[in-house]
């Protein structure tokens, strides 16, 4: 059983990004934040546009690397890790929840949740993709392509991938932004159902302050700063 007690820690990260204006300016995108995140804690990011939480989410999954500060993603240090390091970190530890879905276009349902347990060389990855498609409801859709399901079908296809390789952190950005209200509200519900049941630590970035009280904490960030950490009710919908 894995023991390591905080599944994120951020220790004063900065971007900085050159703004090629040809005077050699840089913009500060995140300044010095600090953070930790235990195993099986749901927590949320807000902020207005332009604040720093895609970039932040970004830096946690090691798609990116900071200016400054560390990231250690379940007690690796992301900044000592080369590229491929990374990338297997995440084939491992990580699963991810996209506004925009990221399903494969010529890959069926089926074959898009079976690709990260493929990756991770998983003997029995198209069993398991299977039963995790039946247990976001997608069970007669399995040979379906992107193309013929409707938006919140195809989310419920990113949830089946994510659980599947039965992540250590599961990270979610905007997962409802392209969807009605209605859908919307269902993707949730079973994102936070998966989420209690797998026992997963759970990081969401958005801007929906009603879904951000649904987790444990909810982290603020203005201008790139970590403007202030709020602890939510103890009885929140999400188990946490």
């Amino acid at each position: 059983m894995n023991d390591v007690k905080h599944v994120i820690e951020v220790t004063k990260l900065g971007k900085v990004v050159p703004l090629h204006d040809g005077d050699g300016g840089t913009l500060t995108i995140l300044h010095e934040i600090s953070f930790v995140v235990s195993a099986g804690e749901a927590v949320a990011i807000v902020g207005a546009s332009g604040s720093g939480k895609s970039t932040l989410l970004g830096l946690m999954a090691g798609l990116d690397l900071a200016s400054s500060g560390s990231v250690c993603v379940d007690g690796h240090d992301l900044a000592v890790q080369d590229e491929d390091g990374r990338a297997a970190l995440r084939g491992r530890l990580l699963g991810f929840v996209f506004q925009s879905f990221q399903l494969l276009p010529a890959l069926t349902a089926l074959e898009n949740t079976m690709l990260p347990l493929e990756l991770a060389g998983a003997a029995d990855a198209r069993e398991t993709a299977k039963v995790m498609l039946e247990r976001v409801g997608l069970g007669a859709r399995l040979g379906h392509y992107p193309k013929h399901l409707s938006g919140g079908e195809q989310q419920r296809v990113a949830l089946a991938r994510a659980f599947a390789i039965k992540p250590r952190l599961l990270l979610a950005d905007e997962p409802t932004g392209n969807l009605d209200a209605a859908t919307g509200a269902q993707i949730i519900d079973l994102m936070f159902a998966m989420n209690a049941e797998a026992g997963t630590t759970l990081i969401l970035v958005t801007h929906d302050e009603a879904l951000a009280r649904r987790c444990k904490r909810t982290l603020r960030l203005s201008g790139g700063r970590l403007q202030c950490t709020v602890d939510n009710p103890v009885d929140n919908p999400s188990g946490g």
